[in-house]
């Protein structure tokens, strides 16, 4: 996960992402990734609109948001 993480960050992808918080609860994000830590890492989290640190091991999935423009006619 770790690696797919850095490569994301290294296109500056979006990225939605599932993630385990502290106390549990399965959260859905949707994120830039900003720097790796370690064993986490800092990211601009839209949901919240705010930085956040996640832990890479929290993790469940993650997914690159594709934009698509659609054809005006």
């Amino acid at each position: 996960m770790k690696d797919e993480i850095s490569k994301y960050m290294r296109y500056g992808q979006l990225l939605d992402v599932m993630y385990l918080s502290r106390s549990g609860e399965v959260t859905k994000r949707r994120i830039k990734v900003l720097k790796l830590q370690g064993e986490s890492f800092q990211v601009y989290c839209f949901t919240r609109n705010a930085k956040r640190t996640f832990l890479i091991g929290n993790v469940l999935a993650c997914i690159p948001v594709i934009n698509r423009e659609k054809d005006v006619i």
